[in-house]
């Protein structure tokens, strides 16, 4: 294989520099593009919260938590493993460990570190990156176009890898705007919808303005069948947090369908029934009904104001419930979800290339040389180090399918 091949990664998030590490380990020119000033932006921001990387459960969970994606998914991430990602940050000299959820995170707890010496690891491969080009398709030729500060670039390269992320956080990087560029190749695209994203409730003035930011802490939640425990925080227009985003796919699928959802919160879960109602049925002696709440069953203030919220829309008086049916209320509290909150706050987003336009080794059918990984493909999958691991691990395998490709294999 020619030293001279020249390869373009376009984005240079974490989908993009580990298929940039792949294919400059494979002998061939890497160049990585991206639109913003710097790299990995939003790589960067999921830093904030401990930069969670992956998960230590066993791989056939693991991947199960990716849904209908699960089977195509599996292959590149068996390839390029949880482990194999503690592995690789190990080698970077940013050693991981498993917090008692099972999540894996830097010891460092930031991206920070890891990113600087990942991009000294990629520049000592001869990784070039070139910043402020925005990708703007291809012209007559078949050579990229990019729209840089210095006005229109042209670039001919051998392959390209497309990691342009979703459309989640726009003002990060990823915003999407690839979909109208691919799509006007013939490229079937799932529309991109919002995925571990907050959603919108009705709430009512009062509650709104004393309880917007509150956390609900060692709360459930359910849905249908789906169970989860963790935390939500009341936002301004809605609800959103760890809990909400884990149940996220399938509430925005029954509000697509219905217009509305109908979430259970359950507010004591490690309370059974018979228990709520002894500690409910006890003398009050002079204590109110709201402190009866708050020493007794050690609900929250917020969690105070979710039951009387729910009372005031179905009409009832809290205080004047007999104990079964304020123990029932307690631990399946309904909210009606009336929608989802914008892509732009959400997560990550769902939808992007279809499965079927890519072959077994990312690259699209209808673009030979053209790869794509990522946050652009049609998967999703909930927090908690799901989201990372398939974008390092389509990278990486869409950077050995480049390599493939040129050497020859699996040319129609």
């Amino acid at each position: 294989m020619s030293s001279l091949k020249h390869i373009a990664v376009i984005g240079a998030g974490p989908a993009g520099l580990m298929a940039a590490e792949v294919l400059a380990g494979g002998g061939v020119a890497v160049t990585v593009y991206d639109a913003m000033p710097s790299v990995a932006r939003k790589f960067l921001m999921a830093g904030r919260g401990g930069l969670n990387l992956t998960h230590s459960e066993e791989l056939p969970l693991f991947l199960s938590r990716y849904r209908d994606a699960a089977s195509w998914l599996a292959p590149a991430i068996q390839a390029f493993s949880p482990q194999q990602l503690r592995g690789w940050c190990e080698a970077l000299g940013e050693p991981t460990f498993v917090g008692s959820s099972g999540r894996v995170f830097p010891v460092a707890m930031k991206a920070s570190p890891l990113l600087r010496a990942w991009l000294r690891r990629l520049d000592a491969q001869g990784v070039r990156v070139a910043l402020r080009h925005r990708w703007t398709g291809w012209e007559d030729r078949g050579h990229l176009t990019f729209e840089t500060p210095n006005g229109p670039h042209t670039v001919a390269a051998d392959a390209t890898v497309l990691a342009l992320g979703g459309a989640s956080w726009p003002r990060l990087g990823s915003d999407g705007g690839w979909v109208p560029i691919l799509a006007a190749k013939g490229v079937a695209i799932a529309p991109l919808r919002p995925a571990n994203c907050g959603f919108t409730v009705g709430w009512s003035d009062i509650f709104r303005d004393r309880f917007e930011g509150q956390p609900l802490k060692g709360i459930a939640l359910a849905f249908g069948e789906r169970s989860v425990r963790g935390e939500a925080v009341i936002t301004r227009d809605g609800i959103e947090g760890g809990a909400i985003y884990a149940l996220s796919a399938e509430l925005r699928e029954a509000i697509a369908r219905t217009g509305e959802a109908m979430l259970h919160v359950v507010l004591r879960p490690d309370l059974a029934a018979a228990d709520l109602i002894k500690k409910l049925s006890a003398p009050r002696g002079k204590q109110s009904f709201s402190n009866v709440l708050r020493k007794a069953l050690q609900l929250s203030p917020v969690a105070i104001g979710l039951l009387q919220e729910a009372a005031k829309t179905q009409g009832l008086s809290l205080s004047s419930l007999p104990p079964d049916r304020l123990a029932a209320l307690i631990n399946a509290l309904p909210i009606k979800l009336t929608g989802t909150a914008g892509l732009a706050r959400a997560i990550s987003s769902a939808g992007g290339i279809a499965r079927d336009e890519l072959d077994a080794d990312y690259m699209l059918r209808r673009l030979p040389g053209v790869f794509a990984a990522g946050e652009m493909l049609n998967w999703e999958a909930p927090t908690g180090g799901y989201l990372l691991q398939a974008s390092f691990a389509t990278g990486a395998a869409a950077g050995k399918g480049v390599l493939k490709w040129l050497r020859g294999a699996g040319l129609s």
